[in-house]
């Protein structure tokens, strides 16, 4: 079939339903993420492999608790559902899971989604746990009552995607078919308008009703979670595990990824140099190998350590730690004007502002919205992994600390990480009193059960953000990249370029070097600057070109001290603390700008934190 005329299937469910789970294990590795039309929302749409053979396409909506339209995800997953979305056309049927142990809270999506009169499965996801719990439901009394099929379901180990397959073959075979209110699940009068308030607590009450007909008792408590939230909701012990947690991530990100950064620069130099020596000598090999090779190479060499960052999240993520996380959180935000809610995103902001600044959209009250926003960028995003390794490589001796559990690479990697946490609450605590003023919304999160991560879920994860790692790294990377080879080309004399410092990218550091003077930077490191608004990143590949070195990255030892010729301690800290703070990243103010609708608050944040990053970098110079 072509991709056109493939039957669509949506996958609906609250967050921490299982839902994602549900689309890897029937998308796998045929999925591909894009944006919804005029937003930045991201969409994820795969292909299914049905058992007899066919395709379908699934479309993986937001997680939602309802369509009260509050937040975009709920818009975003309404119209679809209800055919109004562009670019994308409605369903054909409809997945609803859920996560039976908590059947109550999550049902209420029930109603608005079989409404819509589209084919519906019901997925009673995580019945394993409501078994072991001493839960129990009727299914088939469940699905007379509702007049739609429903499934009791382990997603993560497998259960019950039999029953799942052959829906969908069922509803490719017949179709849409027509509208079947069902018993239990009755609308208001036609041209009565309730209040919302009265809707919801219409809807709770049938929602009860419902359950009681399908004799559903609700699982007891689980011993191990009872047991495990003692410990990492409390109040003193809850914070040192997160810290002990996060100690690890960061040890981590320098001893486990070693081995595969070393592969990868290899790899990298042994490519470059087999090139070098199968092309003839020309401006063409010294653009492809000195410009494409070297740019590009030195920045790949940084996903494994990336990647194990997102390993961690991943983990942290599916095994129901991370909402434990939010509730700690709270804790501290709620006194700088911002609630839990925002932590998700904040911690998400580790990996890359960009998502983080669009998953800000759960955040219902405008203004801690607007304020999460603001602070996000702060957050030490893994484009800033390279630069900082490479000057913490450079000028930090490698010493134990805490014994085996952290050295003083890690600890001052641990201490930038902090640097931009505390301008963060710093910043959430100013504007709260000023332009943004009032108290942050109260915080309301239900806690999903601990499971064991599915490692195809995370496999999926890591692929997805390698691709996407992989795509910058070839645009804008890439990109900058030639620019550079090509500035320091001209002006030519005799046909040979000519010497760095007087080549148009030596002219334009030079230009821009009393500003940056006062911070202990000279011209090349002004040129780095000015090309990691771009990308952060940039500016290792760009320091490896002006200083002539081949395979430049933060292990190279030829940059390295090239780096301890331009730089003294005072001028490394300086750089670091510039680093932490400055907005340089373009992908983040387009989207910031698409955010809030205008300029006016992305201007705002350019500004401030470039202030901020001169005025720190200046006095880290000046003190050190």
């Amino acid at each position: 079939m072509e991709g056109a005329q493939r039957p669509l299937v949506a996958l609906v469910g609250p967050p921490n339903s299982g839902k994602s789970t549900l689309f890897n294990r029937l998308t796998g590795l045929r999925q591909k993420v894009a944006n919804y039309p005029g937003v930045t929302v991201e969409r994820k749409v795969g292909r299914a492999r049905l058992r007899d053979g066919r395709e379908i396409d699934v479309v993986d909506l937001p997680g939602v608790n309802g369509f009260s339209a509050r937040t975009l995800d709920e818009r975003i997953t309404r119209d679809v559902l209800e055919g109004r979305a562009e670019g994308i056309r409605p369903p054909d049927a409809v997945v609803l899971i859920v996560d039976v142990t908590r059947f109550e809270q999550q049902l209420m999506l029930c109603e608005p989604v079989l409404e819509l009169g589209v084919p519906t499965l019901l997925v009673l996801n995580m019945s394993d746990e409501l078994d072991r719990r001493g839960g129990r439901i009727d299914e088939e009394l469940l699905a007379d009552q509702l007049g739609v099929e429903v499934v009791r379901a382990a997603v993560r180990t497998g259960r019950g995607m039999g029953a799942v397959d052959r829906f969908l073959a069922g509803a490719v075979d017949r179709g849409a078919f027509p509208e079947r209110p069902c018993p239990a699940v009755r609308n208001v009068p036609h041209g009565v308008q309730l209040p919302m308030v009265d809707v919801f607590a219409q809807r709770r009450q049938r929602v009860r009703a419902l359950a009681r007909d399908a004799r559903f008792a609700p699982a007891g408590p689980s011993p191990l979670q009872e047991r495990l939230d003692s410990v990492l909701l409390h109040r003193v012990w809850g914070p040192l595990v997160f810290l002990v947690v996060v100690l690890v991530v960061f040890q981590a990100m320098f001893t486990w990824a070693t081995p595969l950064m070393d592969g990868v620069e290899w790899l990298i130099a042994t490519s470059g140099e087999w090139v070098r020596g199968a092309l003839p000598p020309s401006w063409f090999r010294s653009l492809l190998v000195d410009g494409v090779w070297a740019g590009v190479g030195s920045v790949l060499v940084f996903l494994p350590q990336i990647l194990v960052l997102f390993l961690f999240l991943g983990v942290m993520e599916d095994s129901g730690y991370m909402a434990r996380a939010a509730v700690i959180a709270d804790r501290l935000m709620y006194r700088v004007g911002l609630q839990g809610r925002a932590f998700l995103p904040l911690l998400s902001a580790y990996a890359c502002a960009v998502p983080a600044i669009l998953s800000a959209r759960t955040v219902e009250d405008e203004r801690d919205r607007l304020t999460t926003i603001f602070v996000t960028p702060f957050m030490t995003c893994s484009a800033r992994l390279p630069v900082y390794a490479l000057l913490i490589a450079a000028f930090v001796p490698e010493r134990p600390v805490v014994g085996p559990l952290m050295g003083t690479r890690a600890a001052t990697l641990l201490g930038l990480y902090g640097l931009g946490v505390g301008a963060a609450v710093g910043t959430a605590f100013l504007i709260r009193r000023t332009i943004l003023r009032g108290h942050a919304a109260p915080f309301l999160m239900e806690l999903p059960s601990y499971r064991i991560p599915s490692l195809a879920s995370l496999g999926l994860r890591l692929l997805d953000r390698s691709k996407v790692f992989l795509r910058r790294a070839g645009r804008v990377i890439l990109g900058v990249a030639v620019v550079l080879w090509l500035l320091t080309q001209v002006p030519r004399s005799g046909g040979s370029p000519p010497p760095i410092e007087r080549s148009a990218l030596g002219v334009a550091g030079h230009v821009v070097e009393p500003v940056i003077r006062p911070l202990g930077f000279d011209w090349k490191i002004g040129i780095g600057l000015v090309s990691s608004l771009a990308a952060r990143e940039v500016i290792v590949g760009t320091l490896g070109t002006i200083n002539g070195v081949q395979d430049a990255d933060e292990g190279s030892l030829e940059l390295q001290a090239a780096l301890r010729r331009d730089l003294d301690l005072g001028g490394a800290v300086a750089l670091l603390v510039f680093f932490a703070f400055a907005l340089q990243c373009m992908s983040t103010v387009a989207v910031m700008r698409r955010e809030t609708n205008g300029w006016r608050w992305p201007a705002l944040q350019f500004s401030y934190m470039l202030a901020l990053a001169y005025l720190g970098a200046y006095l880290a110079n000046r003190l050190i």
